[in-house]
């Protein structure tokens, strides 16, 4: 299907600060006949957008959820009707974001799209809490996660015992609740408990907090800091260099 039927993006808004879109996703935002987004974003950047096109379709009162299938019907509604839609997503959109669904949603459906990426908080939490992913000295591999799974269950798609014994850096999204668990999963899988831990919560927003330790000593340094959602952590000898260059971080800390 062809002719009149317009286009969606889905567009990465990064982990939050509106410095941190890109040229291209600021255009759409102002230019879009209609962007559904969610909370992840943040007020900042979702302001952006004329408020006769924003259509906020993220967590309700109650905890009541958009469903993605719902999501999905009316991306490809909003397009059959001729308009520009942006679907507005946190961090990068194919980043645990389900920005695959909905691109094979749209494709079955003959709606065209495009995917504007952004900073996945991934690496951009990290990064502007002074923690590279990669180091010459520490780890030149990187593991990316979500710490939603429960490590103790049977079918978990997350292998922690190999992610013990691999190395490099695991990134874990979503993973504040379960922080107890995974971290427990990787001693107990025989990684060394002193190695560097971090989070790093809202980061680029006003009131960014970052808590450090080891894998034995963070869910305590969480406690101690109060980090809740949306965070990131990171697991290995990278989370260490933040010590070093600390007082001369700039920007965020």
């Amino acid at each position: 299907m062809t002719g009149d039927v317009g286009t969606v993006y889905l567009v990465g808004s990064g982990p939050g600060d509106p410095e941190l879109l890109t040229v291209k996703a600021r255009r759409l935002l102002e230019e879009a006949d209609l962007v559904m987004h969610d909370k992840l974003p943040g007020e900042d950047i979702i302001e952006l957008v004329p408020a006769e096109a924003r259509v906020d379709v993220g967590k309700r009162a109650h905890g009541d959820r958009t469903p993605q299938s719902e999501i999905n019907r009316r991306l490809v509604e909003r397009a059959r009707e001729g308009k520009t839609v942006v679907r507005l997503k946190g961090g990068d959109p194919t980043v645990f974001a389900r920005g695959g669904e909905e691109m094979a949603y749209l494709a079955d459906h003959d709606v065209p799209f495009e995917v504007v990426p952004g900073v996945t908080s991934a690496t951009g939490g990290p990064a502007v809490a002074g923690i590279p992913l990669t180091h010459r000295e520490f780890a030149s591999s990187v593991t990316v996660v979500t710490g939603h799974e429960d490590p103790t269950k049977a079918e978990s798609a997350v292998d922690w015992e190999a992610l013990a014994a691999t190395g490099g850096t695991i990134v874990v999204l979503m993973g504040v609740t379960r922080l107890p668990e995974y971290t427990r999963a990787l001693i107990d899988a025989g990684m060394d408990p002193d190695t560097p831990a971090a989070l790093v919560e809202r980061a680029t927003w006003d009131g960014q907090q970052v808590a450090t330790g080891t894998v034995e000593t963070i869910v305590d340094a969480r406690d101690l800091v109060g980090i809740e959602p949306p965070a990131v952590t990171v697991i290995g000898e990278v989370a260490g260099v933040r010590e070093d260059v600390l007082e001369w971080l700039g920007g965020y800390e």
